[in-house]
């Protein structure tokens, strides 16, 4: 039997010896880099709010803006954190 093993269904041939090839950390990388823009325009978007609120004198919206902004920091450093073992 002819089995692919380094690479699961779907993926190209694997060129090395490693052991997912280069299809799975391609996936990875794009994951990545998919969370981080979602948390940019999450931060955006609390940066938004929050001048809306201050533009208003909602401080409620403007709480829940820089509420956003921090959740956004946070995902982003969980990121940063996951790249870092990656490598």
């Amino acid at each position: 039997m002819n089995r692919d093993w380094g690479n699961g269904p779907g993926y190209p041939p694997v060129a090395s010896g490693t052991s997912w090839g280069t299809g799975y950390h391609a996936k990875e990388r794009l994951v990545s880099a998919t969370d981080k823009i979602k948390n940019a325009i999450e931060d955006v978007e609390g940066k938004a709010k929050e001048a809306l609120g201050r533009a208003t004198g909602d401080r409620s919206t403007e709480n829940e803006g820089k509420t956003d902004q921090s959740k956004a920091d946070l995902k982003n450093a969980g990121e940063n954190v996951k790249d870092a073992f990656k490598h």
